[in-house]
């Protein structure tokens, strides 16, 4: 049996081939860029060369990846059928079409870009679903841009006339041959498969979650450059089932604004308080874990201390009866801790609306003369903080790298080999770091040891371990980091700053639960919350009513005397009757929102499912849909303006004021 085509040229006909797609790519990217030069060269000056050609491969990589996954598998699977002519064939236009169509959705977008200031995303095919002109605007617009048009031309035309295909005369003649074919093409494809989820997702570490259109603010300096740095291709690829945001049209705008609205304007009589600000989220510490908060609960709590240290600070904080988070993941607390944007269906950085202009405490700070700083111990880009934080207005980033570039620590030594440095490590880098900053300034730090795998380092193994009859295995990790905690508390007191800075301490979400009272719908999302002046400033003290993680931001901000206006979807808790302080959320789907003594549960299609006294039927084994009056018709009318307000700005890039 002879084979005429060259099983040892299928694979590096398929890289060449690749090779081409990356140069296409980046000639898209330049046509995107000189079609819109007049807005993404304005930040050139300040924009990293190097990290925007990190970003660009990532993106890149990640997209060709996922629109070539047929044309890898007909070119690399092992099998000697496809060294024929008509497979061959095959193969080479299921790749000319995938990246035609690729080539023509990056230079089409760069028309569309001066219309939405972003990449589009797949949200477009709902927007224009209805629209029966789109074919006499695709037709001048393609007039317009005839240069853009002739350009697709000659790169559609590029991919067909310079594709590489198999070729070479080799004899495929007994076993031998046969092992030896099949062998080459297993390793080969067997290489291809981890390589190409790695490319996908954007990493190879544990650290590293699937990349989504939100991390190109990491490489960017303004919101416009993520353009850039993004691809068509992957960002349709990446907000597939992603359109989260709908406006439900309940009210008219000047019945929505009476309503409800975001927008915090400064008032008349401000106190102005220069202080520090440092805002401590600690990985997955949730409410369960610590006794001088179980002692508030509705119900009497049967659920042991873990945090000797969390519960003396309470003593000289101020925080309330009802304590609660914005959503169950980390992605979900940091927009609702330092942006104030809860988590309604999908997590906000997760959807396209992540690369609408949005600010935060970092961002409105910065307008007063502060400088800020994001920490976190694992690996830099690590869940997308470093995203996160450059895109909300933080000056600086410390992360793993920097933390190894400090010779007064141990670096990778002190790494837990799974996710990020130990806790105890990190927040003692991190007070010190503080005392090199110039003032005011607002950091945050976000601990990573309380959680999975759940160990602790060597040292303290034999003394924060599972206790017999204990099979929480979180317990032992929030014991070392509330010791971590206080030695924090040790260091940073000894430091200059101390005296003039609030301290903010919550979890991002809770974890592991043991009581029964955790695991009801409020139970987990229940998670400290508390302020700390060392001043004594502000007297300390347990509040009534409910404190939320979007109820940070416009706290700090009224307590600060911050005298700009801001978008923050949450409440100033200082000068809020505790009657009005409120939570609101979305849990599978489904909408909830507290006040008062009851919890309203609402489906994303507007309808109201049940309600509840959660102050006495903390369990919600009583539900009184119907019986409540005015209580629940109040209560469904302000939740559907949060709702419609928080949709109408997020489709409308409304999360800033605009100057």
């Amino acid at each position: 049996m002879s084979i005429k085509k060259s099983y040892i040229s299928s694979p590096l006909a398929f890289l060449c081939n690749l090779v081409m797609v990356y140069l296409i790519y980046g000639i898209c990217r330049l046509a995107y860029l000189f079609e819109n030069w007049s807005v993404l060269s304005a930040g050139f000056d300040t924009l990293s060369f190097w990290e925007a050609f990190k970003g660009c491969w990532m993106f890149d990589t990640s997209a060709i990846l996922y629109t070539n996954a047929l044309y890898a598998v007909l070119m690399l699977i092992p099998l000697h059928l496809k060294e024929t002519h008509l497979w061959q064939v095959i193969a080479k236009w299921v790749f000319v079409i995938i990246n035609s169509l690729c080539i023509i959705a990056n230079l089409a977008d760069a028309v569309y870009f001066q219309y939405t200031g972003r990449r589009t995303t797949v949200s477009v095919f709902s927007e224009f679903s209805h629209e029966s002109n789109l074919g006499s605007v695709f037709g001048v617009e393609m007039v317009h841009h005839w240069y853009l048009v002739l350009l697709g031309v000659i790169l559609i035309a590029a991919l067909i006339f310079f594709y590489v295909k198999p070729t070479g005369k080799m004899s495929l003649q007994g076993l031998k041959s046969y092992l030896l074919y099949y062998a080459i093409h297993l390793v080969c494809f067997g290489l291809y498969i981890p390589i190409t989820v790695c490319g996908m997702r954007g990493g190879a570490t544990t650290a590293v979650r699937p990349i989504t259109i939100s991390n190109a603010n990491q490489y960017i300096n303004r919101p416009a450059e993520a353009a850039l740095i993004l691809n068509t291709p992957f960002s349709l690829i990446r907000t597939i089932n992603k359109n989260v945001f709908s406006d439900p049209g309940y009210f008219s705008r000047e019945e929505l604004d009476t309503i409800y609205s975001p927008v915090h304007t400064p008032s008349d009589s401000l106190t102005i308080r220069k202080k520090n600000v440092v805002v401590l989220i600690l990985e997955s510490f949730g409410r369960e874990y610590i006794g001088a908060y179980n002692s508030l609960s509705p119900l009497t709590v049967n659920c042991k201390s873990f945090t000797p240290f969390v519960d003396s600070l309470i003593q000289h904080s101020v925080t309330f009866n009802y304590t609660f988070g914005n959503g169950r993941k980390s992605v979900d607390g940091m927009p609702s801790i330092l942006s104030s944007i809860p988590r309604f269906i999908e997590p906000f950085f997760l959807t396209p609306a992540s690369l609408n202009h949005v600010s935060g405490l970092a961002g409105e700070l910065g307008n007063a003369g502060y400088y800020s700083a994001f920490f976190h111990g694992a690996e830099n880009g690590s869940m997308g903080f470093e995203a996160f934080a450059h895109a909300t207005g933080y000056n600086d980033y410390f992360g793993r790298t920097e933390y190894n570039q400090d010779p007064r620590f141990g670096g990778d030594n002190d790494f837990d080999g799974m996710w990020a440095i130990w806790d105890e490590e990190f927040l003692q880098f991190y007070a010190l770091k503080m005392s090199e900053m110039r003032e005011p300034f607002l950091t945050t730090v976000f601990t990573a040891s309380s959680h999975h795998p759940y160990v602790v380092p060597e040292r303290y193994r034999d003394i924060y371990f599972d206790e017999p009859g204990d099979d929480n295995i979180m317990h032992k990790c929030i014991r070392y980091t509330d010791h971590a905690l206080q030695l924090f508390f040790e260091t940073a007191s000894k430091q200059s700053w101390y005296q003039n800075t609030l301290f903010v301490l919550t979890a991002d979400h809770t974890n592991l639960s043991s009581c029964p009272e955790y695991q009801t719908e409020m139970g987990l999302v229940s998670v400290p919350l508390l302020f700390f002046d060392p001043s004594g400033e502000l007297q300390p003290g347990i509040r009534s009513g409910i404190a939320q993680q979007i109820d940070i931001m416009p706290t700090i901000l009224n307590y600060l005397g911050y005298d700009h206006p801001y978008v923050a979807f949450g409440i100033d808790l200082f000068n809020t009757p505790a009657e009005q302080t409120w939570l609101v959320g979305n849990n599978n789907g489904l909408y909830f929102y507290a006040k008062g003594d009851y919890v309203i549960f609402f489906t994303e299609s507007g309808t109201l499912k049940a309600v509840y006294n959660y102050k006495e039927d903390w369990f919600m084994h009583h539900n009184l849909l119907g019986t409540t009056g005015s209580i629940e018709q109040q209560m469904e009318r302000q939740l559907k303006a949060i709702i419609q307000s928080y949709m109408q700005r997020m489709i409308n890039d409304q999360l800033v004021i605009s100057n």
